[in-house]
């Protein structure tokens, strides 16, 4: 006799999972990248956690700059330089300005698994200078030394140039700004998205937009001559180029004198004494025609 069939489904092993990802793994032993599920399962943009386990995976030395990132990810500058940020503010990136051995500011990157760094060794440390270059720091004057040392007169005028040119050029505070140069300034996103502009951004540009609107030009015409031809994609933040249109000041729309503007004077219409045909000229008389025309054919004309 043969053994009963059952139709029935079996039933589901009670470990196994009915919904949802099921992980299949595999032991990695090179090419791989250990990151927090803090910050992978970080919530907000997908791009901030995409452009984190990016450099992440990058060596050190690795230029982690927009226009790096920008040649490797699909998308553009503002959701680029905005993962940054929303990284730096969550304490996972921090940018340093610091000295190189060679005298020259550069601008360092540091990111860290944990945000501020509170776990791990943190950012390395500066390389200690060998005996030699402590030779020569010993030899090199002293600060003090340098400070009483006469300074040559071109030098020192030169200097005081310098430090008037960074006056001049440091930004005034938003609130003292010129309010129709702001809101010129802040109406460029409407033309174009990408010239989203910070608060220190428009306070460096709101006086070269207040000498553009003294010289006498329209809102309107200054929106449309920094928003003309601009470049598919931006290198560096649009306030450089922005900046660099502003920086030759249009001249001023001509007053208008008291003296009325002088008129090519009108001459009056004549009716030829010949022929009767109009024609302008000063004084009454005949047409060029019949100046013209010889005497017979004007006898014989009027005979």
């Amino acid at each position: 006799m043969a053994e009963p069939q059952s139709n029935a489904r079996l039933r589901a092993d009670a470990g196994a999972t009915t919904s949802g990802v099921i992980h299949v793994r595999t032991r990695l032993t090179a090419d791989f990248t250990v990151i927090s599920n803090a910050l992978a399962q970080r919530r907000g943009s997908a791009v901030t956690v995409g452009v984190a386990a990016y450099i992440s995976s990058l060596p050190d030395g690795s230029p982690v700059s927009i226009a790096a990132l920008c040649r490797h990810f699909s998308e553009g500058e503002i959701l680029i330089s905005r993962a940054l940020r929303e990284l730096e503010e969550a304490g996972y990136l921090e940018r340093r300005r610091e000295r190189t051995s060679g005298g020259q500011v550069r601008t360092r990157t540091y990111f860290y698994d944990v945000p501020g760094g509170a776990v791990g060794d943190g950012p390395p440390e500066p390389p200690k200078p060998s005996r030699a270059r402590k030779h020569a720091a010993a030899a090199a004057p002293t600060e003090e030394a340098v400070a009483a040392a006469p300074v040559p007169a071109k030098a020192k005028a030169k200097a005081e140039a310098e430090a008037e040119a960074e006056a001049a050029a440091a930004p005034i505070p938003l609130a003292d700004a010129d309010p129709r140069a702001v809101a010129v300034l802040t109406a460029l996103r409407r033309v174009d998205p990408r010239l989203i502009l910070s608060a220190q951004e428009t306070a460096r540009l709101a006086p070269a937009v207040t000498r553009w609107l003294a010289a006498g030009l329209l809102p309107t015409q200054i929106t449309d001559h920094l928003t003309a031809r601009l470049p598919e994609h931006f290198l560096t933040r649009p306030v450089g180029v922005l900046a660099y249109r502003l920086k030759e000041t249009p001249l001023p729309v001509p007053t208008r004198g008291a003296e009325p503007p002088v008129r090519p004077a009108v001459v009056p219409m004549r009716n030829c004494d010949g022929c009767d045909r109009g024609f302008r000229a000063a004084e009454a008389g005949r047409c060029r025609d019949c100046r013209n025309r010889p005497a017979e054919g004007r006898l014989r004309a009027a005979g």
